[in-house]
């Protein structure tokens, strides 16, 4: 009966991912392939203007190279296992692999939440406190938030992780999603996982709640002090620049909240992979564009930098 149990440790799961509908799938990979390279190139572009421009060596562009770093390694965590499943017959991945995308996908989600959350409060030291912003704002501070973040989604990841693998799966190989997640792989358990899912719902709330109720607080401070702005120039840069933090957090937030907060049906499963594929996909895509489109710094350093060259 052990034998059973632990089959997966040594053998391999099938990701179902879009097999619904088949007729999808070519035009799925095409589309996914496209912002997947849109991907790529944006966020390599900002993490490389950031660090050639001088100029850019600011809180909010360190900040935004962090983001832009974390997701090139958060679509590709899972991003080219889904091509591969997409183009081909065959739609396994080992037990192993499965294992370590769980890892680095919750990890990286979490990190997520966490950078966007100190971006935000960036924004309102920025906003609300200008006089001692680089006070407030200085590197070693930045370092440690950005490093908080890091350190706090993968030490999340490791505790879920471990349970996963404590968890006996009983020989059923078939997980109902694009990509290995730790509710698709509790739903292959033939034992109680309770535990399992209140520590999910528990840190959940505490990385993806808490540091959404911290963002609207500070934009709410950010919005009184908007209020009372005179300078038109100065309101339009504070626009300029929450604006496509606003948008950025929204983009994040809004469908991750929708999935895990909508009641578990089969439709609502099926929903929640295209929601999942949305922030998994396109979302990042989008990162770079809002960052850089209307954004007068971007556009100067573009302009520094082939000057230079």
């Amino acid at each position: 009966m052990m034998e059973k149990l632990n089959a997966s440790s040594e053998g391999y799961f099938i990701l179902l991912g879009f097999s619904k509908w088949p007729q999808l799938e070519v035009i799925l990979f095409v589309v996914i392939l496209i912002f997947y390279l849109m991907t790529l190139i944006g966020n390599l572009f900002i993490i490389m203007l950031s660090y050639l421009d001088s100029c850019l060596h600011t809180p909010m562009y360190f900040f935004l190279s962090n983001l832009s770093f974390l997701d090139l390694c958060y679509t590709t965590s899972s991003i080219p296992q889904l091509l591969v499943n997409l183009w081909g017959p065959k739609k396994t991945i080992s037990y192993a692999g499965c294992i370590v995308q769980l890892y680095f996908v919750l990890a990286l989600g979490t990190t997520e939440c966490v950078l966007l959350m100190v971006m935000s409060y960036d924004r309102y030291a920025a906003v609300c406190k200008p006089l001692h912003y680089t006070v407030l704002m200085h590197p070693r501070l930045c370092q440690s938030l950005a490093l908080a973040s890091w350190v706090s989604g993968f030490t999340n990841s490791a505790l879920h992780s471990l349970f996963i693998l404590w968890v006996p799966l009983c020989g059923h190989y078939q997980v109902d999603h694009f990509f290995c997640e730790v509710p698709a792989l509790l739903k292959l358990s033939c034992v109680d996982t309770h535990f399992n899912e209140l520590t999910l719902m528990f840190t959940s709330s505490i990385f993806a709640l808490i540091p959404l109720f911290l963002i609207l607080t500070s934009y709410c401070a950010i919005a009184r002090a908007v209020l009372k702005m005179q300078s038109i120039t100065r309101l339009q840069k504070v626009f300029g620049t929450c604006g496509s933090h606003l948008m950025v957090v929204s983009l994040f937030f809004i469908p991750a909240l929708f999935i895990y907060l909508q009641p578990s049906t089969e439709n609502s499963q099926e929903q929640g992979k295209f929601i999942a594929l949305f922030y998994t996909v396109v979302t990042p895509s989008l990162n770079p564009l809002i960052y850089t489109l209307r954004n007068k710094d971007v556009r100067g350093a573009v302009r520094r930098l082939m000057e230079r060259e």
